[in-house]
C-alpha cells in the first residue's frame, strides 16, 4: 500500500513540475516578445527624431546661407565690363564718405581699390555701419551698375558686410597730364591730384568776375557747393567742393572762398564725372 501511494505522490510531484516548466516557459516568450517590440519602436522613434533634426539644421543651413548670399565678388575689370542696369556685387575701400541720411538710412560713399575707383549712391546701411566705415575699412556692397550724365557709379546699393582684415589708403594719381584727354575717363572715381592749375575767373549772376560761385551758377549762399574754375594747357575745367564731402568749415571749402584769380594751385580729390570730367576736390594748396 505505502509503495503504490509512494508512486501515486511521485507521478503526481511530476505532473506538477512539468506543468510548472510549460508556465515558465510562456512567460519567458511573452517577455522576449514584448522585450523585442519596445526595441523596435525605441530605435524607429530615435530614426525619426534623428531624421527631424537633420532636417531642421539642413533648414537653418539654406537659411543662412539665404540671408549672407552667394552673390559672386566682382572684380574692378568685371565690374567695369558688366553691363549697366545689372546687379553686381564688389568689395573695396572706403577712401570718404559723405553724410549719413537718417531719414531714409542712406551714405554716398567714394571707394577704392587696387585697380580703381567706385561710387557708391544712396547706400543702404545702418547709423552705427556708417560709424564703422573709417578710413581704409573694406566693405561688401551690392547694387546695380548705373550710368548718370555719364558717372558710373553703384545705385540702390547695399552694404552687405563690413570686411574685417587689411585696410588700403590709395595714393593719389596724378592726373595733369591727362586733363582734356580721353584718357582721363579711365580713371573715373578714383583719388587723383592735379598739380600747377591756374585759378581761372568765373562769372556772377551780375556778370563779374569772380575766383569761385556757391552753385553752378552763382544762385546758391555760404554752405552750398562752391564751384571754381581752373586753366592748364590753355583750356578750362570746373572743379567742385562737394558740400556734403566738404562743408563750409572744412579746410578746402575756405582755401576756395580764399582764391584769388590767377593764383597758381594744387588740388586733390575724387574723380567724379558729370558730363566730364567735375572733380570733387577734398584739398586745394595755393602755390603762386
Amino acid at each position: 500500500m505505502r509503495k503504490l501511494f509512494a508512486v501515486l505522490l511521485a507521478l503526481c510531484l511530476a505532473c506538477s513540475m512539468a506543468a510548472c516548466a510549460g508556465g515558465n516557459t510562456s512567460s519567458t516568450s511573452s517577455t522576449s516578445t514584448t522585450s523585442e517590440s519596445t526595441v523596435a519602436e525605441d530605435s524607429s522613434v530615435a530614426e525619426e527624431s534623428s531624421a527631424a533634426e537633420d532636417s531642421s539644421a539642413s533648414e537653418e543651413s539654406e537659411a543662412s546661407e539665404a540671408a549672407t548670399g552667394d552673390a559672386t565678388v566682382l572684380s574692378y575689370e568685371e565690374y567695369m565690363a558688366a553691363e549697366l542696369d545689372t546687379e553686381v556685387t564688389i568689395q573695396a575701400y572706403v577712401q570718404a564718405k559723405q553724410s549719413y541720411y537718417a531719414e531714409q538710412g542712406t551714405a554716398t560713399v567714394y571707394l577704392q581699390d587696387q585697380d580703381g575707383g567706385y561710387f557708391a549712391y544712396d547706400m543702404a546701411c545702418t547709423q552705427e555701419e556708417y560709424d564703422a566705415m573709417t578710413e581704409g575699412t573694406c566693405i561688401q556692397v551690392s547694387g546695380f551698375k548705373s550710368e548718370w550724365s555719364g558717372e558710373i557709379e553703384i545705385m540702390d546699393g547695399q552694404l552687405d558686410q563690413i570686411v574685417e582684415g587689411d585696410t588700403f589708403v590709395a595714393e593719389p594719381f596724378d592726373a595733369t597730364s591727362l586733363l582734356g584727354t580721353d584718357e582721363l575717363e579711365q580713371h573715373q572715381n578714383e583719388k587723383v591730384s592735379f598739380t600747377g592749375l591756374t585759378v581761372a575767373p568765373s562769372t556772377d549772376a551780375d556778370g563779374n568776375e569772380v575766383a569761385f560761385l556757391y552753385n553752378y551758377d552763382g544762385s546758391g549762399t555760404q554752405g552750398d557747393d562752391v564751384y571754381f574754375n581752373v586753366s592748364y594747357n590753355n583750356q578750362t575745367f570746373s572743379f567742385v567742393v562737394e558740400s556734403y564731402l566738404c562743408d563750409s568749415e572744412s579746410e578746402v571749402y575756405k582755401a576756395v572762398e580764399a582764391l584769388e584769380v590767377g593764383q597758381t594751385i594744387d588740388c586733390e580729390g575724387f574723380l567724379y564725372w558729370y558730363e566730364g570730367a567735375n572733380p570733387h576736390i577734398t584739398s586745394v594748396t595755393v602755390t603762386g
